[in-house]
């Protein structure tokens, strides 16, 4: 890899910083617009899927607001049962194209 990256337990992870410098590099950007762009295209995913507004690139994927409903869990440490209340989630599916090239 041409980039710094951590590998944790066989996984390798890129960091903002390391993402900016690919968007730079393949889009000819600087690093400063690179950053700015990536910014902008996350602050923006996140206020549409904060609406309630579902956000879809074709062949990469699609996020989306979801209610995850109430259940009953265990307390790892007692054992004992535990109500979990409903929840309001992020969601992320992956498009036809990325799961392809991820296999």
């Amino acid at each position: 890899r041409k980039y710094k990256i951590k590998e944790i337990l066989g996984d390798y992870i890129m960091n903002k910083v390391e993402l900016v410098n690919s968007i730079s590099e393949k889009s000819g950007l600087s690093k400063k617009d690179s950053e700015n762009a990536l910014t902008a295209t996350l602050e923006s995913i996140v206020g549409a899927v904060s609406a309630n507004e579902k956000v879809a690139i074709t062949g990469f994927g699609t996020w989306e607001k979801k209610i995850r409903a109430a259940r009953k869990g265990h307390n790892p440490k007692t054992g004992e049962e535990i109500d979990i209340p409903e929840a309001t989630v992020p969601k992320f599916h992956a498009g036809k194209a990325f799961k392809e090239s991820v296999q």
